[in-house]
């Protein structure tokens, strides 16, 4: 078969294949007008990990659509419904779709927090991309506790994109680096004073470690490392109440 051939039939094909397409599409959409909205079905993918949303409370939120069951398929609005849940703050990301049987179907990831503050009676949480959101009721996650004089002056209820505040992105790379490690598990209380500076609190013993700005971490956690390792056992059962850990190079160690 000559080239002029091969490349009339293969036209041919593909103009037979967008014809079948635009067929389909146009039988789907007729279908969709003739069948209603039966509800909503709802799934949580990361429930195992995190239970701050329910299907319930998606339901619950489904309030603010207004009317969709009864109504014709191709008249529900998929982008709005995203933009609702979305805006939830625990909600890291939603995607709703349609099905067949007449059912809105809504898939949602939860967001991932990695520190909590508490600043008197406002609580809130930072995922590691800075966003911060309220406290959840339905669940409470396992993460680091920062309080006292947090510098963010975030207003109960606030959720949103902080990333660009220095102080908190530096705070979201100290928990970062302590993840996985020993540090994590043994402080339970980050405690925060003049200018932002961190004092950390262990779960055992009765020292208050001045750690200063959040930064320099790997060199401050060595020298806490070596508290332990030195200084620690040489005190048999008397203590140091106070261990300095903000000069370079240097552990000053005060009974108060």
């Amino acid at each position: 078969m000559s080239p002029f051939w091969r490349r009339i039939l293969g036209l041919g094909a593909l103009a037979l294949f967008a014809g079948v397409w635009l067929v389909s599409a146009r039988l789907a959409a007729a279908s969709r007008r003739s069948r209603t909205c039966q509800g909503v079905k709802v799934e949580v993918a990361d429930s195992l990990l995190r239970r701050f949303v329910a299907p319930e409370d998606v339901k619950a939120w489904m309030k603010d659509y207004g009317v969709y069951v009864g109504l014709p398929l191709d008249s529900v609005n998929l982008d709005r419904i995203e933009k609702i849940m979305d805006g939830k703050g625990a909600v890291r990301r939603s995607l709703a779709y349609l099905t067949d049987d007449g059912y809105i179907h809504i898939r949602l990831t939860q967001r991932e927090p990695v520190v909590r503050f508490q600043d008197g009676t406002n609580g809130y949480y930072a995922d590691e991309s800075g966003y911060v959101f309220p406290l959840q009721s339905r669940f409470a996650v396992r993460v680091p506790v920062v309080d006292g004089e947090i510098p963010l002056n975030i207003e109960r209820g606030f959720k949103g994109d902080l990333s660009s505040d220095p102080w908190l992105m530096k705070v979201l790379s100290l928990t970062r680096w302590m993840k996985g490690s020993v540090w994590e598990e043994n402080i339970c209380q980050i405690r925060v004073g003049h200018k932002g500076e961190l004092t950390f609190y262990p779960r055992e013993g009765k020292e208050r470690f001045l750690f200063g700005q959040p930064e320099r971490f790997e060199e401050k956690f060595r020298l806490m490392a070596r508290y332990y390792e030195s200084i620690v056992p040489s005190r048999e059962n008397e203590c140091y109440r106070v261990v300095d850990l903000r000069y370079r190079g240097q552990i000053v160690c005060r009974q108060k």
